[in-house]
């Protein structure tokens, strides 16, 4: 089918990068200011230095001759629409984020998007997360997004619940046992 046919939502997930979260439909792109600092930095590099760095590089590689085999202008188209995609896809997000600053959080008893939570699971073992938006989430620094299955049992907990997570080999308990915000 020609693209000409296709709805706009149909192509909302054509410029997803691999890996990334798409973010569920009818819900906002929740992100902190950190996050919103962040997306707003990588488009502003990848538009004003790396993309002009690279059209300079095509324009001058297809000024070369033979394009067919020309390396320089073969990677250097490649890696531009690698750029523009990743474009789109920044700006999609920049457009729909809802930014959320946690430290503005009224309610610090009970958990809310931007909380860093610590937890006991069954087997008495600690952790500490924080919940935090699609585009921020880095389990090696105990960020989670917070449409990840745990981030959604801790949400509205208070401390000393103890909530169920859904785990392929059943059902965790959880016990909240602190929560705290920046």
């Amino acid at each position: 089918m020609s693209k000409a046919f296709t709805k706009e939502s149909d192509q909302d997930d054509d410029d997803l990068p691999e890996g990334a979260t798409p973010i569920p439909k009818g819900s906002p792109n929740y992100v902190t200011p950190a996050g919103f600092q962040a997306l707003q930095d990588e488009l502003r590099q990848l538009s004003r230095v790396e993309r002009p760095k690279v059209v300079e590089t095509v324009s001058w590689a297809a000024g070369n001759g033979d394009r067919s085999e020309n390396g320089d202008y073969i990677y250097g188209k490649k890696r531009l629409r690698e750029i523009d995609r990743r474009i789109r896809f920044l700006t999609k997000r920049i457009e729909n984020a809802r930014m959320v600053d946690p430290a503005q959080q009224t309610n610090r008893d009970q958990v809310f998007f931007g909380a860093t939570v610590t937890y006991a699971n069954s087997k008495g073992e600690e952790r500490s997360i924080t919940i935090v938006g699609i585009d921020e989430a880095n389990l090696d620094q105990g960020k989670i997004s917070w449409i990840a299955p745990i981030s959604r049992a801790l949400m509205k907990a208070y401390e000393g619940d103890v909530v169920q997570l859904r785990v392929p080999g059943g059902i965790e308990t959880l016990e909240v046992i602190e929560i705290m915000y920046p």
